[in-house]
């Protein structure tokens, strides 16, 4: 793959170059900072499922749960880990995500996507110190805030580095390993948690510090990268820009990419607010996708399911080993789902993959619902066959967010914004996605004690609103150069009324006005 010549195609220019090994090493590199996303994931809902760990940090809902095992009076299984405090070891990673990634931002367009990289590696190996070792609540909630910030600031570059680092028609599976790594790093959460759970008193406390391995290896690879000549350009270091731009692309001849790249980086440049000029008229399409994009792929419901899949097991009648290999078999399936959106994305396009994947996960959601409805309820578990498909359903229902929502909200939003608006709007997609992140970890097991059976009813709905959301107003961005990719609203029946190619930036304006007063 990496070896033949291979034109990028896409709104009628071809650059030259292949998809050298180069790339694919630095791509693998920066998506590897997916890992220690997934592991996060994965890790929290495994560890606050443990005994041991509840009853350290969590002795009210150790008792409630011992409670619930003995004695089925009184017990409701929906409500058993409703705790606040709980919820809020797993949500406030994303609390102080939210807030790290406009600082993400700021690093990321003056310093470079490569050294954002660095420091979520080094903020995210700091917190998994931390809360391996941690003695009370006060050092578990700092050790997950810095966890956060290194989360915040990685998944702020690490998307935005691919996209500019792949040739067009690879884009797609390039960016897609970021998603493959967190589904990596969420089975390699939960099969860690399967071992550590069989460990007395300090099982938990492995689980939590063994993230310092993915964030140590992601911080020494980041080390060697190069940094993208997107972000050199747009930095002003134009020659070594072209440098790395005929070293990545493996010719000689990189004219026609050079000359837009310096274009957008002109344009860029002329914008000393990108955040004000998010809001012009003209990027609406993109600051509308921005916001609900990332927070459509939070209302699957695919990330309470994550962090809560051996609690949710557990509640439906699995005993400890069976719920953590339940998960297992879960994020089992969420990598092979991403391995085939990885091979699919660039062939079939995207939108396809978001209505296959949406209408799978609104049936699947719907069937668990069901069976929740009419055989559980508060103080009875589900015979062994029906709580046995329930794992099935989860496992389909995972496998569709993991090659439709899940790569794709990450893919789309890395690839449609102008240069100028760049980190700004990948700033926002992140801040969304965290805030959203930061809810659904917040309220779902006070949701699934309050609405039972109907929170995937819930889910359902949201699923059905959102993939007629893409279907009517997302363009296909398929094979489309990142410099030309204002030509796909620009022909899109509903955006193309907000692009006007005659609508000057505040930016420019404010520039032309000094100009004239000087």
């Amino acid at each position: 793959m990496a070896g033949g010549m291979v034109p990028m195609v896409g709104a009628g220019k071809q650059y030259a170059g292949r998809l050298t090994q180069y790339v694919v090493f630095a791509c693998i590199v920066a998506a590897s900072s997916g890992i220690i996303f997934g592991y996060d994931l994965g890790v929290s809902g495994g560890v606050t499922s443990m005994d041991d760990f509840l009853s350290k940090f969590f002795p009210s809902v150790y008792r409630n749960e011992k409670a619930a095992d003995e004695s089925a009076e009184g017990s409701d299984n929906y409500c058993r880990y409703n705790d606040q405090i709980l919820q809020l070891f797993t949500s406030s990673l994303y609390l102080a995500g939210l807030c790290a990634t406009f600082f993400a931002s700021y690093s990321t367009r003056n310093w470079g996507r490569r050294p954002t990289i660095i420091i979520g590696g080094v903020s995210f190996l700091l917190g998994s110190i931390l809360n391996g070792a941690a003695q009370d609540i006060a050092m578990l909630i700092i050790g997950r805030i810095l966890l956060g910030i290194g989360v915040g600031f990685a998944n702020q570059a690490a998307p935005l580095y691919i996209s500019e680092m792949a040739p067009a028609n690879y884009r797609g599976g390039l960016n897609i390993c970021f998603q493959s790594a967190t589904t990596i790093g969420i089975l390699g959460a939960n099969l860690i948690n399967y071992f550590t759970g069989k460990i007395d008193r300090w099982g938990w406390r492995l689980s939590l510090g063994l993230a310092a391995v993915p964030a140590f290896t992601l911080t020494l690879g980041a080390l060697f990268l190069p940094e993208t000549p997107n972000s050199l350009m747009e930095r002003g270091q134009l020659a070594k820009g072209r440098k790395n731009l005929e070293r990545i692309r493996g010719v000689k001849n990189v004219d026609m990419e050079y000359e837009d790249l310096v274009e957008a980086s002109r344009i860029s440049n002329a914008v000393q607010h990108p955040f004000r000029n998010l809001l012009l008229r003209k990027h609406r399409p993109q600051l509308v996708m921005a916001i609900f994009i990332p927070m459509f792929q939070q209302l699957t419901g695919n990330n309470a399911i994550t962090f809560y899949a051996p609690v949710l097991f557990k509640s439906i009648g699995f005993g400890d080993n069976a719920a953590l290999y339940s998960a297992v078999i879960v994020g089992s399936v969420k990598v092979l789902g991403t391995w085939l959106s990885l091979v699919t994305v660039d062939r079939w396009g995207r939108k396809i993959l978001f209505y296959e994947g949406g209408i799978q996960m609104i049936l699947c959601q719907l069937a668990v619902g069901t069976i929740m409805q009419m055989e559980l309820g508060a103080q009875n578990t589900l015979d062994k066959p029906l709580a046995v498909a329930v794992v099935v359903l989860i496992c389909i229902y995972v496998a569709a967010f993991d090659w439709s929502w899940g790569p794709l909200a990450w893919l789309i939003p890395s690839e449609i914004y102008s240069l100028d608006i760049r980190s700004a709007a990948q700033s926002v997609t992140v801040a969304v996605n965290f805030a959203f992140t930061f809810l659904i970890g917040q309220i779902f097991l006070t949701l699934f004690c309050e609405l039972k059976w109907g929170t995937f009813f819930l889910f359902a709905g949201f699923l059905a609103f959102m993939t007629l959301f893409v279907g009517l107003l997302l363009p296909e961005t398929k094979g489309v150069p990142l410099e030309e990719m204002d030509l796909i609203w620009k022909k899109h029946w509903y955006w193309k009324r907000f692009v006007n190619d005659d609508e000057n930036d505040i930016e420019l304006k404010d520039n032309k006005q000094s100009s004239l007063e000087a």
